[in-house]
């Protein structure tokens, strides 16, 4: 499945809620998510969380306007190299599972051949029973060429209890 939609509407919190509710349902859950940091109202820095084992790190902090900085950037965020690696690695080993989740793929992945590699080769795998990678819209169409068969979720607002992640839950566990 394809989680996309705006910037900041909640694509990870439904990804969220969708671990929450495969876990209730005794399945086994790997991946990584990666929450939004927030500081007065405004997302100031990226987290990555591994889904096994819930360790955390900070993945990325908003780029200044202006600075060039080495290493992996996009024109909005400065990526830490080294939790990129350790993200890889998680990512590399999270399956076989029941429910895999990569949180997200974008320009990185796709344009750039960084970011998140591990996870695109882990989805191309197929060995897991429900996959689930976020997408931004102005990529839809290339993951659709790479997954034409997935089912593409829009989501607009998530709210804390999110009933489109409730109904997909219940038809898929």
């Amino acid at each position: 499945m394809i989680v996309t939609g705006p910037r900041e509407a909640g694509k990870s919190t439904f990804c969220r809620h969708l671990v929450e509710l495969a876990r209730a349902a005794g399945r086994s859950v790997a991946g990584i998510v990666c929450p939004a940091v927030f500081e007065d109202g405004q997302k100031m820095a990226i987290e990555a969380e591994t889904l096994r084992s819930g360790l955390r790190r900070q993945l990325a902090t908003r780029r200044q306007a202006g600075s060039a900085l080495p290493g992996i950037s996009t024109r909005r965020w400065q990526f830490d190299p080294a939790v990129l690696v350790w993200g890889n690695q998680q990512l590399r080993k999270a399956t076989p599972c029941e429910v895999l989740i990569v949180d997200e793929l974008g320009p990185l992945e796709f344009e750039r051949g960084e970011g998140w590699v591990a996870g695109l080769s882990a989805l191309d795998s197929g060995d897991y029973r429900w996959g689930v990678v976020v997408i931004r819209p102005e990529l839809l169409s290339v993951a659709r060429q790479r997954w034409p068969a997935a089912e593409v979720i829009v989501v607009e607002q998530v709210a804390e209890s999110d009933p489109a992640a409730q109904a997909l839950a219940r038809r898929w566990f």
